[in-house]
């Protein structure tokens, strides 16, 4: 009898004999955890299919949302101590990695990281430590922002004694003086610090090393310096008389802000935006607040602008007026030396630069003024490096060089945050983590852990399993009700949305119990777990390698080797 062979290509069967036996494959199936992209393109590294899946699994495994949201607050504090505050100022690169925008939308991850933050806050949640014994060692941390105090965290829960030193009279660094309120209000940064304080943290503060205190001596004094000044000075535009007393720099001006200073700025007031940054939009947005016609420039378009997207769009429904393709030229001055108008000059898109956007070129001819009461030059920001020359290879002109895990050149001493470029809260963060976890090497001599996992993009996985289901919408004020500088504008996530968007989540690289692996198995190789959780196993005697498990398997879960 001639052999007989039928493929199925769309399951991957292999092929049957037609004399009653099945041809054998050598292949098995196996579980393969990957790494979801919204982990792999999140500064912080933190888990968020781990916390997001929390919450969706919740009535499944039978976990009030109380427990499930404590369960989620932990899993993330293990990398970043601030939820609530990254859940609210965060620009959410994970988002732009989630494999879901290929179906649909991406996850709304950084409105469910504020929910996940905010219960921690309201149910006064304690950060864990991994060790209770007291090390030896001694690290000093200089400056209190977003990436000091995560370094100093990261220590602190490992049982080392931290000293942190501060230059001001409040922790907090940019979070505190560089973001209004009605982003992030203040008592919300202050609980999330004072939970990273009560680990037993101490803080000096109006300390400012360089000048109080050297460098020399923090090195003869402790076992470890992580260096995270961050960068509050502001940058000058560069133009011919700007010296005037109505120009302020950006992070000049919201530092003033945030310390009570009574601001002058009369009716008319320009905001240069030649970076097109959060620090520009939210200085607008409170000359707004203070009664201000506010105007920004932007050298670009709004396709190129590095701001929130969702602030420029809010700034935009506040009434303020945003002039694109647009750059400062000089001043118009009053007989009193103040700026009474601001000379500009149209732009238009040459070729890309080094960062591949393309480079505003000036029309000539196209000059025009825009009157003027005060004028905030948003251009950019750069860190007071005195006292810190020695970890600069080019004075004035460079940043401090680390290598991926913060060391410096110089022995125990690290780096992050803005101190070595400028980036997001969540870069910061990021960097005091793995600052922190490389200074415990230094001590323990412990190899470096390395993840084995392999990212994970929707071309491999089965995006058809997976309805279509709206992103849900966060609340946010009208303009008539934000008027007030502390009033928060983005409300965000009620608990229940976010309980309804955790389910938008693929779980993209590990099982989400969706039983089609045993539900397509014709040899009975799948076993079914009896508790609700755990992962389905395989009884390898039944298999014959036809593949389908894996060939079905959404999330990319399991290969065949």
């Amino acid at each position: 009898m001639a052999k007989i062979v039928v493929k199925k290509k769309k399951l991957g069967v292999r092929s049957y004999s037609g004399g009653g036996g099945r041809e054998q494959s050598p292949l098995r199936p196996r579980h393969v955890e990957k790494k979801p992209p919204c982990t792999h393109t999140c500064p912080s590294g933190n888990r968020i299919r781990g916390f997001v899946t929390t919450l969706a699994d919740a009535e499944k495994l039978g976990k009030t949302r109380e427990q499930a949201l404590e369960e989620a607050w932990y899993i993330y504090t293990d990398t970043s101590p601030f939820p609530a505050v990254c859940g609210r100022v965060c620009p959410a690169p994970c988002e732009k990695g989630c494999n879901r925008k290929d179906l649909d939308e991406a996850v709304a991850i950084n409105k469910i990281e504020r929910v996940i933050g905010d219960f921690g806050i309201e149910k006064n949640l304690p950060l864990r430590r991994l060790s209770d014994e007291k090390k030896p060692q001694r690290i000093a941390v200089v400056g209190a922002g977003p990436s000091g105090l995560s370094c100093a965290y990261q220590l602190a829960r490992r049982g080392y004694g931290v000293t942190v030193f501060e230059a001001t009279e409040k922790a907090g660094g940019m979070l505190r003086w560089g973001i209004p309120g009605y982003r992030l209000p203040e008592g919300v940064l202050d609980a999330e610090i004072q939970k990273i304080l009560d680990l037993g943290v101490e803080v000096r503060y109006g300390v400012k090393v360089g000048k109080d205190v050297t460098l020399d001596q923090l090195k003869a004094d402790y076992d470890a310096i992580y260096v995270a000044l961050g960068a509050q000075q502001g940058v000058r535009l560069g133009v011919e008389g700007e010296d005037a007393p109505n120009v302020f720099t950006g992070v000049d001006f919201l530092r003033r802000f945030h310390h009570g200073e009574q601001l002058h700025l009369g009716k008319d007031v320009v905001a240069i935006v030649v970076g097109g940054g959060d620090t520009a939009i939210d200085a607008a947005r409170i000359c707004k607040r203070l009664g201000a016609n506010v105007t920004i420039l932007y050298r670009r378009t709004l396709a190129e602008m590095p701001a929130i997207k969702e602030e420029v769009e809010e700034a935009i429904k506040e009434g303020i007026r945003i002039e694109f393709l647009a750059a400062p030229a000089g001043f118009v001055k009053d007989e009193r030396g103040y700026v009474k108008a601001m000379k500009v000059i149209r732009m238009e898109l040459g070729e890309p630069d080094a960062s591949g956007r393309r480079r505003p070129v000036p029309i000539p001819g196209s000059e025009f003024e825009i009157p003027a009461t005060a004028v905030i030059s948003a251009v950019s920001q750069e860190p007071d490096f005195t006292g810190f020359e020695s970890l600069i290879e080019i004075p004035g002109k460079d940043w401090i060089k680390v290598d991926e895990d913060g060391r410096t050149s110089e022995h125990k001493i690290w780096a992050g945050g803005d101190v070595t470029n400028l980036a997001l809260v969540t870069d910061a963060v990021g960097h005091g983590r793995r600052a922190a976890e490389d200074i415990e090497r230094s001590f323990t001599g412990a190899p470096k852990a390395v993840d084995p996992r392999k990212v994970i993009y929707s071309d491999k996985m089965v995006l058809s399993h997976y309805e279509k289901v709206p992103r849900q919408v966060p609340t946010l004020r009208s303009v008539d009700e934000r008027t007030g500088l502390d009033v928060e504008v983005n409300l965000g996530f009620t608990r229940e949305q976010a309980f309804l968007e955790s389910l938008r989540c693929m779980s993209c690289g590990y099982c989400m119990d969706c039983e089609k692996c045993w539900l397509y198995c014709q040899d009975q190789a799948i076993v079914k777990p009896l508790e609700k959780g755990a992962l389905y196993s395989f009884k390898l005697e039944n298999c014959t390698g036809c593949s389908k498990c894996a060939e079905v398997c959404p999330c990319g879960f399991i290969e065949m080797h």
